[in-house]
């Protein structure tokens, strides 16, 4: 018996094969897992053409993740197409141009509030969407890059992955009740479409290359893939509320 055998799960965040949200959802699919991924404006067309790379081709459905109305469609899509869903991963992210790089004073409110809202609020969009639909039990998993500390030029996209992970703890004291879990994947610095638009993101290559314990290989997702699909399958029954890092050890390392 596979890991998802069965389960309906929501994928959020695949642009291209290189995307960790590719990554699990191509190895949810082969635990048995049934798929459905969601792209929004000029991105869409490319989650669809990267859904071909799957087997079976899943659904694309349009999300954009700061508008209700969009929300509220899909839920009632996967309801008629699903009648359930057991697991979502939160894979959004965005922050304008300004709020990265060296000038931490750069960007205005109107553009940390867009980094917050794309980045941070949209869990709880996604967990509007998948929790009436969960019924008594599910998994919610969201990726983040470790927000504990300050990083050089990712400055407010860090500030919202903090908010990030203060939110998954209160969807965690929120959904437990209902048996629902949340919990969040820390990753490492891995070479994504996301990563290539973080000034100096070599930087954080070489030095995790360096510094992690076990190594670390930035073409290497496959061990953020299988601690989301260990999340979100059964295995972590009282799981919740947490973040599991996947970075080779780096953040247990002092300076």
């Amino acid at each position: 018996m596979a890991l998802l055998d069965g389960k309906k799960l929501l994928i959020t965040g695949v642009l291209t094969d290189d995307s960790l949200a590719f990554g699990v959802a191509r190895l949810a699919q082969q635990e048995g897992a049934e798929v459905a991924l969601t792209g929004f404006g000029r991105a869409l067309r490319l989650t669809q053409r990267t859904a071909r790379k799957l087997d079976p081709v899943p659904e694309v459905h349009e999300l954009d993740v700061t508008d209700p109305a969009h929300a509220a469609e899909l839920r009632t899509t996967l309801s008629d197409r699903w009648g359930r869903v057991d697991g979502a991963l939160h894979a959004v992210g965005f922050a304008p141009e300004t709020c990265l790089g060296e000038d931490f004073f750069a960007p205005d409110w109107d553009d940390v509030a867009v980094a917050v809202h794309v980045s941070a609020y949209s869990l709880r969009a996604l967990t509007d969407i998948v929790v009436p639909l969960m019924g008594e039990g599910g998994s919610v998993v969201g990726l983040t890059f470790d927000a504990t500390v300050s990083w050089p030029a990712y400055n407010w996209m860090g500030v919202a992955k903090a908010a990030l992970e203060s939110l998954n703890r209160y969807l965690a004291r929120e959904l437990g009740p209902r048996g629902i879990r949340s919990n969040l994947v820390a990753a490492g610095p891995m070479r994504t479409i996301a990563a290539k638009s973080i000034p100096g993101f070599s930087a954080f290559e070489d030095e995790w290359t360096r510094r992690a314990p076990l190594g670390w290989d930035v073409n290497d997702s496959s061990g953020v893939s299988r601690a989301c699909v260990a999340l979100l399958s059964d295995w972590f029954p009282h799981t919740t509320g947490s973040i599991i890092h996947v970075d080779g050890g780096y953040h247990s390392v002092g300076a």
